[in-house]
C-alpha cells in the first residue's frame, strides 16, 4: 500500500513543476560589457556649452567631459579607470576669466510705519468707600490680556 505521505509529496511536486518552478541549471552571463557614447549642448541663448564622451571595454573605461564654468573658461577632464589603477583624472582650464560687473541694483527705501494704534479703552468702576475695607477698583487692561488690578488707595 503507497503511504499518504509519498502521494502527498508527488502531487505537491507534480504542482511545482507543473507551475515552472523547477530549478534550472545557473546560465552563464560571462560577457564583455562594451559600450561608446557622446553628447554635446551648445546653447547660444544661455551660454551653456559643455560635451561628453566615452567608452567602455570590459572593465575599462575611458572618456573626458569639458563645459564652460561660470567665469568663462573651459574645464576640460580627461579621465580612465580600470581594476587596476582605479579612477584617474587628469584637469585643466583653458580660456581667460572673465568677470563680469555687478548689475546695477537700486533697491527702493525702505517704508516705514507706525505701529498699529489699540483701540481699546480702559474703563474703570468708580470707587466706592466701604467702612469695613480698602476700596477697590477694577480695570479692563488695553490689549489681550484678561485680569483684574487691586488699586489700595490707603484710606
Amino acid at each position: 500500500m503507497v503511504s499518504v505521505k509519498l502521494i502527498v509529496a508527488l502531487c505537491a511536486f507534480a504542482a511545482v513543476a507543473q507551475a515552472g518552478y523547477v530549478a534550472h541549471a545557473p546560465a552563464d552571463y560571462h560577457h564583455v560589457p562594451n559600450y561608446s557614447f557622446e553628447y554635446g549642448v551648445a546653447d547660444a541663448h544661455t551660454g551653456d556649452k559643455k560635451s561628453q564622451s566615452e567608452t567602455r571595454h570590459g572593465d575599462v573605461v575611458k572618456g573626458h567631459y569639458s563645459l564652460v564654468e561660470p567665469d568663462g573658461t573651459t574645464r576640460t577632464v580627461h579621465y580612465t579607470a580600470d581594476a587596476h589603477n582605479g579612477f584617474n583624472a587628469h584637469v585643466t582650464k583653458s580660456g581667460h576669466a572673465v568677470h563680469a560687473a555687478a548689475p546695477a541694483y537700486h533697491a527702493a527705501a525702505p517704508a516705514y510705519y507706525a505701529a498699529p494704534i489699540a483701540h481699546g479703552y480702559a474703563h474703570a468702576a468708580p470707587v466706592v468707600a466701604h467702612p469695613h475695607g480698602a476700596p477697590l477698583a477694577f480695570a479692563t487692561p488695553l490689549g489681550y490680556g484678561h485680569g483684574f488690578a487691586k488699586i489700595n488707595r490707603g484710606y
